[in-house]
């Protein structure tokens, strides 16, 4: 199945791919396994290409599935990865799935989100991050990012906002260079807005720092790990990261434990 498409359209979207990469033509034309020539063709719009020539581009340019299906429109083909409601059966198993490891990764907090950190599911020790947040940030759609960062939100508790808030707005801006998005630059600028200015001390080691958070027991210091379905074949699906916190020393550990 085709649909119309400008013949020209195609060519502007892979150089601006191409570009934004910082891949010349003939480093894209050896990963996708083409000439210089051809992909040269492709992007004057003088060849048009198969869809596995599409599909084979996009995988070399390290492309999302939505970017992917993307890219296949701009070529004149349907979108070939399926985008499903996530509350759709055929995403059963991953919801369960999901809600196993959330469940197993207690008595530590854990989350999933949609890009842009909207909230998808939680676990019951993501109560310790929301202790005192205004009811407001926690109306649906919860943003967590937002939530962590906003002055009323766990910012007030956080007690290296400055450094830690830096990581996540640094993330964030990294995704925002590979991929552009003018609502991403928005969400950037606002998070930014949130932090305090930041005076790097002698050992300062850039991000690598864990959160301190402020609890009634004393400070919980939290390491993240970030988890995605690098196999999936749906959108959807490949868009969701789960977020699970672990206690960088004993003493966060045992508080932990002992509120579960």
């Amino acid at each position: 199945m085709t649909v119309a498409t400008k013949p020209d359209r195609f060519g502007r979207e892979l150089r601006r791919w191409r570009t934004r990469r910082r891949f010349s033509q003939l480093d894209l034309a050896i990963r996708a396994d083409t000439t210089q020539r051809h992909l040269s063709f492709l992007e004057q719009g003088r060849s048009r290409p198969g869809r596995a020539m599409v599909v084979r581009l996009a995988e070399s340019l390290g492309l999302s599935l939505r970017e992917r299906n993307a890219l296949l429109l701009a070529a004149g083909f349907a979108p070939v990865y399926a985008e499903s409601s996530l509350d759709a059966p055929e995403l059963s198993p991953v919801r369960e799935a999901l809600e196993r490891v959330l469940d197993g990764h207690l008595p530590y907090p854990a989350v999933v989100v949609r890009p842009y950190g909207e909230l998808v599911a939680a676990n019951a020790a993501f109560g310790v991050l929301c202790e005192g947040v205004a009811p407001a940030l926690l109306k649906p759609p919860i943003n967590v990012l937002r939530l962590a960062l906003h002055p009323d939100g766990m910012a007030r508790r956080v007690q290296n906002l400055a450094e830690w808030g830096r990581h996540i707005t640094g993330s964030l801006r990294e995704q925002a260079s590979r991929s552009p998005d003018p609502e991403l630059d928005g969400f950037v600028a606002e998070l930014d807005g949130y932090l305090p200015d930041l005076d790097p001390p002698a050992e300062h080691l850039g991000f690598a720092v864990p959160l301190r958070l402020r609890v009634p027991e004393g400070e919980l210091r939290l390491i993240t790990t970030l988890t995605s379905f690098a196999t999936a074949v749906d959108v959807t699906l490949s868009e969701l990261r789960l977020e699970a916190f672990l206690p960088a020393d004993e003493a966060t550990a045992e508080i932990l434990r002992q509120r579960a």
